[in-house]
């Protein structure tokens, strides 16, 4: 009876963080109410877990043991991230908890290993079939879980290359988003996002050309308020929270508002722009896969095998961030035109960036710019090629955003 009770105990643990992370003690901002989903949701899993558990054959329970004691371990990685904090006691419970069901995980299957003469085959074949389900099911459930829950919290020192100001946006559900401000010197602005410190070298950049800059921290990152999303689902309502506060800045004509995104930030505003025309003119550097409705668009056949993975971290990313996944970026291309759209991305990049810009940039037709920056890393474009990246990212805003 130790075995059931062990797995109880750790199941228990990892329920209690659940229960404290989505209903007790959620992100600012936020509450119970938002987080039904990705609270009720695993919560049902862990009790159907632990009704089934007596109920399986030894080998069954050491697989479950162990699918639980990753994912326990998966559950507490925030509370080592903000460890800084100290306040997450459950989040370093679940560790333990994991770490005790990896262990009962192990120990039920030594003890339960068949000794007839087909073992080692069948060890073998059940070796492999566990390390497809790890690596299909287990390891993206995982990281889902992680990029929903943590994100950068420490808010870097402003090298802006000019005086700034420091501002809140107020989104469309009631978030508060800090940020700095750089005002215009020419009517123009432009909003370089995510976060406030890989934008900096940008900033600088626009600001050396007469431009206002906008960079904040989006939901759930730094000082902002809200849930963190690694892959920007729902950021959207952050950036038309962005547009509106430059909308109104006496120093910015409305109509010279663009926008330059890095990574998830140059999806989001491709996003942006195809939901509202506040932004006039989009660079978008390292754009690629979101969710599974990019990974089907990378060309060729070698796409379906990272598919199967893409399709689960879709689905758990949805769960437990309690949002659908966003459209598919090939289809809000086209929604841009004939406003402007420059398309970088790196030829030693990551997360599809190298396949699906070209994609995107077919999709997007006559008004949009691809280049592919030489000698780039993912986001690096600005370090690889200083003055070629200044020449034509400047020469960029300077065409489109009128009266420059």
């Amino acid at each position: 009876m130790l075995v059931p009770r062990l797995f109880f105990l750790g199941v228990a643990v990892i329920a209690l963080h659940v229960i404290d992370d989505s209903f007790l003690q959620p992100q600012a901002g936020t509450s119970a109410s938002d987080h039904l989903v990705s609270g009720l949701v695993p919560l049902a899993f862990l009790a159907f877990a632990a009704w089934g558990f007596p109920r399986l054959r030894g080998g069954r329970q050491g697989a479950l043991a162990l699918v639980l004691g990753v994912l326990g371990l998966a559950a507490g990685g925030e509370a080592v991230h903000y460890a800084a904090g100290g306040d997450d006691f459950t989040g370093f419970a679940s560790i333990g908890a994991g770490v005790l069901l990896l262990g009962v995980g192990a120990s039920t299957l030594w003890r339960t290993r068949r000794k007839d003469g087909h073992r080692f085959v069948r060890r073998a074949l059940l070796g492999a079939a566990g390390l497809v389900v790890f690596a299909f099911a287990v390891l993206p459930v995982g990281m889902s879980y992680i990029t929903v829950h943590v994100a950068r919290d420490a808010v870097p020192a402003p090298q802006l290359g000019a005086a700034h100001e420091n501002v809140t946006l107020t989104t469309g559900d009631g978030l508060r988003l800090r940020g700095w401000y750089v005002p215009s010197r020419n009517g123009a602005a432009v909003i370089a996002f995510p976060g406030r410190k890989g934008p900096q070298p940008h900033t600088r950049m626009l600001v050396r050309h007469g431009y206002g800059v906008l960079l904040f921290d989006r939901r759930g990152e730094g000082a902002s308020e809200g849930d963190p999303n690694s892959w920007g689902w729902g950021g959207g309502r952050d950036l038309q929270a962005a547009i509106a506060y430059l909308q109104h800045r006496p120093d910015v004509d409305r109509d010279r508002i663009g926008g330059i995104g890095l990574s998830v930030g140059g999806e989001l505003m491709i996003e942006a722009a195809a939901t509202t025309p506040g932004l006039k003119a989009v660079a978008s550097e390292g754009a690629g896969i979101r969710s599974l409705r990019e990974a089907l668009e990378t060309p060729g056949n070698a796409k379906w095998v990272p598919s199967v993975f893409k399709a689960v971290e879709t689905l758990a990313t949805a769960t437990f961030s309690n949002h659908a996944p966003p459209p598919n970026l090939k289809t809000l291309v086209t929604k841009l035109a004939p406003r402007p759209l420059l398309l970088m991305y790196s030829g030693r990049g990551q997360g599809g960036e190298i396949e699906l810009n070209p994609v995107f940039h077919r999709a997007a037709g006559p008004s949009s710019t691809l280049w592919q920056i030489p000698g780039a890393g993912h986001m690096g474009g600005i370090r690889a090629q200083p003055a070629e990246y200044e020449r034509r990212v400047i020469a960029f805003f300077d065409a489109n955003l009128k009266g420059v």
